[in-house]
């Protein structure tokens, strides 16, 4: 059965070999390159992994990470305050001031008066008098001195929860600054102890000697 040339193929028919159905979606024919869809493997510079840098991004070796602390050994802890440091201080007053008050009340200077004559003479210390005073400044030593450039803490800023440190290494600065430091408060007594005060108002709390040796007192709690 003919068809007249000007009609069309029926319903249903399928086009003759070599043509393409321009259908919806039509895949390409084999061998066909897709430049929307990378082969199996290939790297896709445009979709970085999560968290990580863009491909041929690569990260500075040795940047800190941010929100360090960036000077010195750390951040140090809060500075003490002044009333702390005083407390402190009046502490260790009261630990070796028993030794001076036994030993003024048991065998101290004194005046003795003549009956015959009715001079008043005074009367020099006992052995007593000196053994205590000793002991005393023993006890003194080894609390201030010792104990404190070993550990930062003498027994009263231990109490008052203070402690002395150095300023670049945040550590026990060692007897023998320490006692150089002693030495160093002496300008804080001139004039009119105002390096005594100088914490009040400085911005590490420090005194002329902690700023001559480098320390800061600093909360040990």
């Amino acid at each position: 059965m003919t068809y007249p040339p000007n009609q069309g193929q029926p319903y249903g028919q399928q086009p003759g070999y070599g043509q393409q159905q321009p259908n919806y979606g039509q895949q390409p024919s084999y061998g066909q390159q897709q430049p929307q869809q990378p082969s199996y493997g290939q790297p896709q510079p445009q979709q970085p992994a999560y968290g990580q840098p863009a491909y041929g991004q690569q990260p500075s070796y040795g940047t800190p990470q941010s929100g360090g602390y960036g000077g010195g050994y750390g951040a140090p802890a809060s500075y003490a305050s002044w009333f702390h440091r005083v407390g402190a201080t009046l502490v260790d007053g009261l630990i070796v001031a028993p030794f001076s008050i036994l030993a003024y009340l048991i065998d101290g200077p004194g005046t003795q008066t003549d009956a015959a004559t009715g001079l008043v003479t005074p009367t020099t210390p006992g052995p007593i008098y000196w053994v205590l005073v000793l002991l005393g400044v023993l006890l003194s030593v080894y609390n201030q001195i010792w104990l404190q450039g070993r550990t930062g803490q003498s027994w009263g800023k231990k109490a008052l929860g203070i402690k002395l440190i150095s300023e670049n290494d945040g550590q026990p600065i060692g007897p023998l600054l320490v006692f150089v430091r002693g030495i160093c408060h002496i300008l804080d007594g001139i004039p009119c102890y105002i390096g005594y005060l100088w914490p009040i108002w400085d911005d590490k709390n420090q005194t002329f000697a902690d700023k001559i040796m480098k320390t800061v007192v600093v909360s040990a709690r």
